[in-house]
């Protein structure tokens, strides 16, 4: 009984394998826009899809990012400036780009643009920081969307939202993992909305990789620049060694855990845009297909106490 089970899953990732390999045709006439091309995944996923054929409209944050993309790209791929966090010019970008692709509509639009921080204990933040994230990494994929939505319909195209494995399990205070739970909540209701319409919505849960969105300097300095900030009061709660204690286990378990294979996440990007038959999640990072994802179906209580085991306790801590 137990050769037939295995069997079975060998059978099923066999087929799947193969149902997989199919990509759709005519990609140069596939006009796919991505968001926060400036760097990291967003930029590699451009320079793919460039040299796969498609007709990629990249936006931009930076006059800086838009001049150095251009440099490495064909001259099919057009660049736009883009603020996730400003409707004037997210609707001007939704403008261009429905006088670019025309009859034909928007075959793909990636809503990779984020930030993750500042990520810090809740009670050393105000609600300006978690505004700044909300804005950027929930509200601005939401509004991305919408702008482009009526011409994805008519390409009956795909949205690509990146979320975040943190958008399955909640680890750290700020916004960064509320806003993923949000980007994934938002990305079931409308793929269910769309699916009368032949629009795929896919989601990205990446597990920790080496960005920009993951430098531990940056961390770093964002968080002894929210602990100068705080009240002694706190600091005394945390103990005046809890940055030093912080920095040590960045430093010996955090950086060791980021992968420096981007392309595992691009390459995922990649069949969510391309594939004739995508998968509705995946998972790029071995730390989340072995770890984080099976941690958040856990009890609760086995959840908490994994968590907890690691973390950097405050010196008036009862754990």
């Amino acid at each position: 009984m137990f050769l037939y089970i295995i069997g079975l899953i060998v059978c099923f990732y066999v087929y799947r394998w193969f149902r997989e390999l199919g990509r759709v045709p005519n990609k140069s006439e596939k006009f796919v826009y991505i968001t926060g091309c400036d760097t990291g995944f967003g930029n590699l996923l451009a320079k793919h899809l460039d040299t796969k054929g498609f007709r990629v409209i990249a936006g931009c944050y930076t006059e800086k990012g838009e001049v150095e993309l251009k440099k490495s790209c064909s001259d099919k791929l057009t660049t736009l400036h883009l603020d996730v966090t400003d409707n004037y010019s997210i609707k001007k970008a939704a403008e261009t780009i429905k006088t670019l692709v025309g009859e034909k509509g928007l075959w793909a639009v990636v809503n990779n643009a984020g930030i993750s921080f500042p990520t810090a204990p809740n009670d050393w933040l105000e609600i300006e920081e978690f505004k700044q994230m909300i804005n950027v990494n929930l509200i601005g994929v939401v509004a991305v969307t919408l702008s482009v939505l009526p011409l994805i319909k008519k390409a009956k195209g795909r949205v690509v939202n990146v979320a975040s494995v943190f958008g399955r399990i909640s680890t750290v205070g700020g916004a960064y993992c509320i806003t993923k739970y949000g980007v994934e909540a938002f990305n079931d209701s409308l793929r269910r909305n769309m699916a009368p319409f032949g629009v795929k919505v896919l989601c990205i849960e990446p597990g920790f990789f080496k960005t920009t969105v993951t430098d531990s300097a940056v961390f770093e300095s964002h968080l002894q620049r929210l602990w100068n900030k705080l009240p002694q009061e706190v600091k005394d709660e945390y103990g005046s060694d809890y940055i030093d204690r912080t920095k040590t286990v960045v430093k010996e378990r955090y950086e060791k855990m980021l992968d420096s294979d981007l392309m595992k996440v691009v390459s995922c990007m990649e069949h969510a845009v391309a594939a004739v038959h995508p998968r509705t999640r995946y998972s790029p990072g071995w730390d989340a297909k072995i770890f984080w994802l099976p941690l958040s179906y856990m009890p609760t209580f086995i959840s908490d106490a994994v968590v907890l085991k690691d973390a950097v306790k405050p010196k008036v801590s009862v754990l």
